[in-house]
């Protein structure tokens, strides 16, 4: 057992409303670790940082990709942003790597302050061709009232079945006991789709990963597959192609 990091047991749902009505839901588990305790984590049987396991954490699978400290890269984006009130604690929300394999559609870094109230949110996307963007939610250094409701002009693709014409609502609560996470995707002001990850808490430890790895064997790599199986149905339904545009040149908004 560590206090680097906990679990979450979670069900994630998708809801298109148009132009293909198409829904569905699946369950996964989520890590949310302290990025200054990567050395205690990595004290955990069945997971590594950095080095292949069971499960797996590795620093060049978020931020910048460079595999530096996740404690310089995040300072660094919270200095340019102008938010050094954020810079205090501050945990990563995110799907392990399973027997070395990993994807994050949506991975969170919520930042704190000292008196660890939520100053800043970097919701971190990433696409199926290996691209990454960061939309960074904050309130000028003031505490973010919960739960955080915020709104992003889409910048950055993700699916071929829907285009660039959109605007995000997030809403976040700060992970407790509960984990919250609701996002609602505009096209001209008419939803058009909804995707949630609600969860609860369990405390990591070996027997804990042991059983969700057999509850949910290679689940990162079902992720991956579902998001092609499900793109093929939505195809397959009527959904509008969409070419992938060039990523934004700035990986930050």
């Amino acid at each position: 057992m560590t206090d680097a990091a906990s679990l979450y047991d979670c069900d994630v749902m998708h809801q298109r409303h148009f132009p293909v009505d198409y829904r569905f839901t699946y369950r996964v588990f989520s890590l949310l670790i302290d990025i200054d305790e990567l050395e205690l984590l990595n004290k955990q049987t069945l997971l590594s940082v950095n080095g292949f396991n069971l499960f797996g954490v590795y620093t060049k699978d978020h931020g910048d990709r460079s595999g530096r400290d996740w404690r310089l890269w995040v300072d660094h984006l919270l200095d340019e942003q102008n938010l050094p009130e954020a810079k205090g604690k501050i945990q990563l929300l995110c799907f392990p790597r399973i027997v070395g394999y990993g994807f994050n559609p949506l991975s969170l870094w919520y930042c704190q302050n000292e008196n660890d109230e939520l100053i800043a949110v970097i919701c971190e996307v990433s696409n199926t061709f290996g691209e990454h963007h960061h939309y960074v939610i904050h309130n000028n250094n003031e505490p973010l009232a919960l739960p955080v409701k915020a709104e992003k002009s889409k910048v950055f693709h993700v699916s071929p079945f829907i285009n660039m014409q959109q605007r995000y609502q997030f809403t976040l609560d700060k992970p407790d006991e509960l984990l919250r996470v609701v996002i609602q995707e505009y096209e001209q002001n008419k939803l058009m789709l909804v995707a949630t990850q609600q969860g609860e808490r369990r405390v990591l430890s070996t027997g804990t990963l042991l059983r969700y790895f057999f509850l949910m064997p290679l689940m990162t790599m079902k992720i991956m597959i579902m998001i092609h199986w499900h793109a093929l149905k939505i195809w397959l339904g009527g959904g509008k192609f969409y070419r992938k545009p060039k990523p934004p040149i700035k990986n930050v908004s």
